[in-house]
């Protein structure tokens, strides 16, 4: 017979999910902010290896190659659940925790916006680096041509398609970490966590905090990449005239953002709360009355 000790039970989780979200809320601000900026440069060095990964895959069937970048990027969320970093998206599971009156909205919207807002600071540390450091040039600019094209196609969706794959997004990064919760080694929780990020990047859908380095690090080699650059990687520069700063943030930030949300603590975290919090109260209610 398997040992399952060390397994949560699904009860377990959603206790040891609203646990976590009540300690994040509460944990003070300093620690949340410090703790966001390693979990948004823990994200960025995933897509770091994810665009590692793409180049040259286009000789691959695209499945195959989208599935070898998502496995890869799933590193990012790896190492923001075993280090206990606070990342804007599982943040939203902090809905629980204001679901049950253990937290107030003033303290969830705090914790939100501060991480956030870190995340973002972590993310964009990333890219100065990279960006610095050229890696953007190497393979003969096949590296920046993969940030550039997969930036691109980011900023092209409409609001509505940004937003709906920033809920699809976020039910499988929050997925993740709940899932995450029912292990108690590093290896139940690096296992738990790949194959839902590793779905969520292969098919494209979107993350607020990954686009934060991505779509950043491609504005930045649009505008300042010199003339060897383009010709080296044979692309024409103004094909790429929709990455800029605005586009960044209505067409694609804010509807992801807000798609984040709607999926990770709605969908995930309320929904969850339902089932084995609020449903359970109910009945042992009912049955004392």
């Amino acid at each position: 017979m398997s040992d399952t000790s060390s397994i949560l039970s699904p009860d377990q989780m959603a206790e040891a999910a609203e646990d976590a979200a009540f300690a994040k809320a509460t944990g003070g601000l300093l620690k949340s902010f410090l703790l966001g900026l390693t979990a948004g440069g823990y994200i960025a060095l995933g897509f770091v290896f994810f665009t590692t990964s793409q180049v040259g895959a286009a000789e691959l069937p695209y499945g195959v190659a989208r599935v070898i970048g998502g496995v890869v990027f799933s590193t990012g969320l790896a190492l923001v659940v075993l280090t206990g970093a606070e990342l804007f998206t599982s943040s939203t599971l902090t809905l629980t925790a204001r679901a049950s009156g253990r937290i107030t909205w003033g303290q969830l919207l705090s914790n939100w916006v501060v991480v956030y807002l870190a995340n973002f600071i972590g993310a964009l540390t990333i890219v100065v680096l990279i960006f610095l450091g050229k890696t953007w040039t190497s393979a003969d600019g096949g590296w920046g041509t993969v940030v550039l094209n997969t930036a691109l196609h980011k900023v092209e969706h409409t609001f509505l398609e940004a937003f709906v794959l920033g809920i699809l997004c976020n039910l499988m990064v929050c997925l993740a970490v709940w899932a995450a919760y029912s292990g108690r080694t590093t290896t139940d929780k690096i296992l738990a966590v790949t194959m839902p990020i590793a779905l969520f990047v292969a098919t494209g859908f979107e993350h607020s905090v990954a686009n934060m380095f991505m779509i950043p690090l491609a504005i930045l080699i649009k505008d300042n990449a010199g003339g060897e650059f383009w010709a080296t990687t044979g692309l024409d520069a103004s094909a790429y005239a929709d990455l800029s700063w605005s586009a960044f943030y209505l067409d694609n930030l804010l509807p992801v953002t807000l798609g984040n949300i709607v999926g990770g603590g709605v969908m995930i975290g309320v929904l969850y709360w339902t089932i084995f919090h609020f449903l359970p109260s109910r009945r042992k209610a009912a049955a004392g009355a």
